[in-house]
């Protein structure tokens, strides 16, 4: 019996999976999901396939990985769905089928706690910040009951905490085999369960940043894996290209003046100059970032020729010439030490790495790349490819090779294009011959979902957009008692929205509104679900970045999503204007084939927050004029599910009112009231 024969039987109603697993529902598109992948399985080669929301897309690829008996590689986006994926719905398939399957679950080194700088870490925070004492206090406590040291398990941790990188390691500070905790090492201890297991859960960081530095312990994972899966591949470009870059900052030479002064006065005191040398690296840091002075924090300068745009040519030149004497100062002293301790050794591998990159962004930008400046509270120098078609095709695929690879690529997300090739994701990853599947959402969008349009707001780029912005999702808020989800395209929009509403609502005992950055995301989250329980107020949640996808609010606790302007890629930004300026090249549309394409997938990410299951109901709310009234506006409704069109505000009150009825009827009885 082939694969595909096996799981047509796994996914037909009244099998066994049906039986023993609950939140198993036979659905169509969930079946010719799970086939495509199970014939892939079976003949090698890639699968592309956007499989709409509620279509059950981890069933669909879980259980003929899991029913192949190949050595499997699942990779998502997220650390939420990697932890959802090892701790949930792994363990539930491999005991419904019953098989004798190994399972690990292997994350970046940033994720597990790091023995040996848990010991140096309260030397380095001291007595005198006592949130961070208590916060190590509980981490100390807690490495003792840990099995397997990911931070993710300890309660109550912000991910914002301080203590984090004091103790977590780093590439650049780990020590590696010298290392005296290297036998308890958690991050080795993981590595040494994926390379044992036949089902290993990874991230797509993990996954990229192991191509850039062969450092994560994947080369001698991939090799012996016949499937790989790549879910919430919609990231899979950004991802890689963020990893696949040339990066110096001068946070990086801070932080390495200051490990050079710790571990010299800690372990070589007398041995060497280390605090004129930690002086000096710390003033060719300052000396780099104050080259970029008189820009804005946050801009993004252009770096076309030897100095980036506004800085002049021999400052900038001086200021890492002086970066790369103060490199080899330290490396001349640190050559005399290097036998007195492992952490010389790696301090000394560091020194070379950054002097390496010196060199590097001292010399013209490499071809096929684009290079430009971040500034912020530190400097960032940045070179970018700009996309990850040629590693995809060269080291995963092999397409150049006299013989390549004969292992399965299965790619998968909610939103990959509007395209019927999904061009959007296929061409930036070099996927052009993958087979593509599109498998349709099971929701009833008309009957379940609305979406509007007011044509009267002021133009996106207008100073009174933002304004008028909240006053309308004030009184849409209010008609439905929060249970809104406001998604801006900028920090800017959301800092004034969301101050705007909180003033609107200042004296209301009936709604609270939230914003990004005030807490943890995790915090938001909790309490945007809980909504108006037990006489809480109901939330406005206004959010950017990261809360355009990946949340998910099932229910009554959302029935309202609002973006406040169409999600087109900053036009300034170097990296748009680079691949912008490729496409001109070949004689394309920039617009037509980058900035719609690119906008039509937000928008769609967007508006996936709404509907999640098949009971919810809801109305989507976009404050740009142009999707009505430009010509391409229509493409890009084409690109979202197929709501009911609402034709002006007295129909879009009317729809929220009747949200609110349904959702009182449904808080009284058990039954369903229609949209």
């Amino acid at each position: 019996m082939s694969l595909e024969d096996v799981v047509r039987e796994a996914f037909a109603p009244g099998s066994g999976l049906s039986r023993l697993v609950q939140e198993f529902q036979p659905r169509p598109g969930q079946t010719d999901m799970a086939l495509a992948i199970a014939r892939t399985l079976e003949k090698g080669g890639q699968l592309v396939v956007e499989a709409g929301t509620g279509v059950g897309k981890t069933f669909s690829y879980l259980i003929p990985a899991l029913l192949s008996g190949q050595r499997v590689l699942l990779s998502t986006a997220t650390k939420n769905l990697q932890d959802q994926l090892f701790g949930r719905d792994l363990p539930m398939l491999v005991k419904a089928f019953g098989l004798p399957l190994r399972t690990a679950l292997l994350k970046g080194r940033s994720s597990y706690l790091c023995l040996h700088r848990l010991e140096m870490a309260r030397q380095e925070l001291g007595p005198q910040d006592r949130i961070a004492a208590r916060t190590l206090s509980r981490v100390e406590k807690w490495s003792h009951a840990t099995q397997t040291g990911d931070l993710a398990e300890l309660p109550g941790l912000d991910e914002r905490s301080a203590v984090i990188p004091h103790i977590t390691s780093t590439r650049e500070n780990c020590l590696g085999s010298q290392c005296p905790k290297f036998r308890e090492c958690h991050v080795n201890l993981a590595r040494r369960d994926a390379l044992a297991a036949d089902v290993v859960v990874i991230n797509h960081h993990l996954f990229f940043a192991d191509l850039a530095v062969r450092e994560s312990g994947m080369a001698e994972l991939l090799p012996t894996v016949n499937t790989v899966i790549f879910d919430e591949a919609h990231q899979l470009n950004e991802i890689g290209v963020n990893f696949l870059g040339k990066f110096l900052t001068t946070g990086q030479l801070l932080d390495l003046a200051h490990d050079l002064l710790a571990t010299g006065l800690s372990l070589a005191r007398g041995l060497g100059e280390w605090q004129p040398l930690a002086a000096s690296l710390e003033l060719a840091s300052r000396e780099l970032r104050l080259c970029a002075e008189k820009a804005y924090p946050g801009s993004k300068l252009r770096w076309n020729g030897a100095a980036p745009e506004g800085i002049h040519e021999t400052v900038w030149a001086n200021a890492l010439q002086q970066v790369q004497t103060a490199c080899d100062a330290c490396l001349k002293a640190l050559q005399r030490v290097l036998d007195t301790a492992p952490d010389f050794k790696r301090l000394a591998e560091r020194f070379g790495s950054v002097a390496a990159q010196v060199d590097l962004f001292s010399a013209p930008c490499a071809g096929g790349s684009v290079r430009w400046l971040d500034v912020g509270a530190q400097l960032r120098l940045v070179e970018s490819p700009l996309d990850i078609a040629k590693t995809v095709q060269t080291q995963l695929l092999r397409q150049d090779s006299d013989e390549p690879s004969s292992r399965a690529w299965v790619f998968t997300s909610a939103t990959l294009g509007e395209d019927a090739k999904l061009s959007w994701f296929t061409q930036p990853c070099g996927l052009q011959e993958a087979q593509v599947l599109r498998v349709s959402s099971p929701f009833d969008y008309p009957n379940q979902a609305a979406v509007y349009v007011p044509r009267d707001l002021p133009k996106p780029a207008d100073a009174n957009h933002s304004a008028s912005v909240a006053e309308l999702v004030g009184r849409a808020a209010a008609v439905i008692g929060g249970r809104t989800l406001l998604l801006t395209t900028t920090l800017r929009a959301l800092r004034t929205i969301s101050e705007a509403l909180a003033l609107q609502f200042k004296d209301s005992t009936q709604i609270e509104v939230l914003a990004q950055g005030q807490r943890p995301k995790r915090e938001l989250m909790e309490r945007f679900r809980a909504g108006n329980a037990n006489g809480a107020p109901g939330c406005i949640l206004v959010a950017s970045a990261s809360f355009w996808e990946g949340v998910d609010i099932p229910g009554d606790a959302l029935q309202l999503v609002v973006i406040d302007k169409l999600p087109f890629p900053p036009p300034n930004d170097p990296l748009v204007e680079a691949r912008s300026s490729r496409l001109e090249q070949e004689g394309r549309s920039a617009f037509n084939d980058y900035f719609l394409p690119e906008a039509a997938v937000a928008l769609k990410q967007g508006a996936g927050r709404l509907i999640r299951r098949e009971s919810d109901q809801g109305v989507l709310l976009v404050c740009d004029s142009r999707l009505a009234s430009m010509a391409y506006g229509r493409r890009l409704l084409a690109a979202l599910p197929p709501m009911r069109k609402i034709v002006d505000e007295n129909d879009f009150f009317a729809s929220l009112q009747g949200l609110c009825t349904a959702s009182l009827t449904r808080a009284s009885t058990t039954g369903f009231a229609p949209f």
